[in-house]
């Protein structure tokens, strides 16, 4: 999510091919079950910079915990996310922390040294100050990048390992639902041809090393793309009660539909044991017909009450972590209107809607 969208209308729809979840057909699909507590997990918020009115990284930080926020996604450690990571010293806010998909060939190579210097600069440095759970390699990589991502990720998880922080520390990559093809009805997505063959045994490493997959989950693109198909009360967590119906299992919101058909994908290549963290999802508020602060706030509202409540008709006992995208506007973020207008609050600091986290 953190990059330049809306190139051009062919790579838009190329980009968002996955989405289209609404329009369900029937197949019988067992629910995987899974003992846990639900709504133990917290939800956390992603920390974008691309704006430059935003308060310093320290005010932000006391913002997070003013408002009972525990978890924050940052994109990577360099320039100003060096200074947001270093401002959650003694926070104790939970850190998902990103290597940049312009870093992946570097740490991909066999010089282990990038690596390295990422995982003990960043994180063993900090270890009895900052909480980072999550390293994240790469996000929404493009087919080009992805020879790079398990070999980067596991040159990181070596350095983890090195640290003694694999039981601490979790290495995954993120991804989005552009990657997924056939989404509807979710129980018959599978990844694309060109994705499949790297994410497979990407899926395996995630398995083995009892790390969840990341993925970034926007119903915001699916209404705005197609609303003549999808209800706004279904985009929105507003639907009085279910809406489509995948075989034996039924749908009241579209997020779970995309969650689950990522669920569905992972499982088709050996993720039935993996846990799917939601990485990204939120709601613009100016823009295009979508955009409305209406629909930010029902969205926004219904998400939290639904992740903290339960899990998606494929996952029932599964907990959804989940982190909002973002906590501010960002004014010099590059794309269409909408992409500036993500932010929970305002750069001045003040809320954009009425949350409880």
């Amino acid at each position: 999510m953190h990059k330049k969208r809306f190139k051009g209308l062919n790579p838009l729809f190329s980009r968002f091919r996955g989405l289209l979840c609404s329009a369900l057909s029937k197949g019988a699909q067992a629910t995987i079950q899974r003992p846990t507590s639900i709504g133990a997990e917290s939800i956390g918020v992603c920390y974008g910079m691309l704006g430059n009115n935003l308060p310093p990284p320290e005010q932000v930080v006391a913002l997070y915990k003013a408002n009972n926020i525990q978890m924050m996604r940052l994109y990577d450690a360099y320039d100003k996310n060096r200074d947001g990571l270093q401002a959650l010293k003694g926070s104790n806010i939970e850190v998902m922390l990103g290597v940049p998909n312009s870093d992946l060939q570097r740490m991909a190579g066999q010089d282990l040294t990038p690596a390295y210097d990422f995982v003990y600069g960043n994180v063993v440095d900090n270890k009895d100050t900052i909480n980072i759970k999550y390293i994240v390699v790469g996000n929404e990589v493009s087919v080009q990048d992805f020879p790079y991502v398990l070999p980067a990720m596991k040159n990181i998880q070596g350095a983890v390992e090195k640290a003694g922080l694999q039981d601490r520390v979790k290495v995954t990559t993120a991804t989005y639902t552009g990657a997924l093809v056939n989404t509807y009805p979710p129980s018959a997505s599978v990844f694309s041809d060109e994705i499949r063959p790297y994410m497979q045994p990407i899926i395996a490493f995630l398995a083995q090393t009892g790390s969840p997959f990341c993925a970034n989950i926007h119903p915001y693109f699916s209404y705005m793309l197609y609303s003549q198909n999808i209800r706004r009360d279904y985009a929105v967590f507003t639907a009085p009660s279910f809406v489509e119906e995948d075989g034996n299992l039924k749908y009241q919101n579209l997020f779970d539909a995309m969650l689950d058909s990522v669920y569905a994908a992972i499982e088709k290549i050996g993720g039935s044991s993996v846990r799917i963290v939601v990485s990204e999802t939120g709601w613009p508020n100016v823009g295009d017909f979508a955009s409305t602060t209406e629909n930010a706030q029902d969205y926004l509202n219904g998400l939290i009450k639904h992740v903290k409540g339960s899990g998606t008709p494929r996952r029932p006992n599964w907990p959804i972590e989940t982190y909002i995208f973002a906590m501010f506007d960002e004014n010099t973020k590059p794309g269409a209107e909408p992409e500036r207008h993500w932010g929970l609050f305002y750069p001045n600091k003040q809320p954009k809607y009425q949350l409880s986290f």
